[in-house]
């Protein structure tokens, strides 16, 4: 079975960074795009960034100057690096493979609190 297992949430304080990691049981290379999403409480699901097997990377505009994806095929591991990062973007981020249909993550919490 296809599994995607994010890691490297946590509590951050405002202006700092932070990466999380969403790790496939399978080769990455099997999806046509990789994504980001993300769920702060009473929120809907929104979209951060996405990216294609040859690395073409798509930001939503609110988080294009702070945020980065990337992708390690090799590790068939795909990177969300977060700058500057402000207490708004507490939430659940959630890793998403899509190849025809989705599959998406447990989640992994990031705190920007003080």
């Amino acid at each position: 079975q296809v599994q995607l297992v994010e890691s490297g949430g946590g509590l951050v304080q405002p202006g700092g960074s932070l990466r999380v990691s969403c790790a496939a049981s399978v080769r990455l290379l099997n999806f046509h795009v990789m994504g980001w999403y993300r769920q702060a409480p009473g929120k809907e699901r929104e979209l951060v960034a996405t990216i294609t097997p040859d690395g073409y990377a798509n930001y939503v505009d609110s988080m294009k100057d702070r945020f980065t994806i990337s992708r390690d095929n090799a590790k068939n591991t795909v990177y969300l690096q977060m700058n500057s990062l402000k207490p708004e973007d507490t939430a659940v981020y959630y890793c998403n493979a899509f190849r025809g249909w989705s599959i998406w993550g447990q989640g992994t919490q990031v705190t920007v609190s003080s």
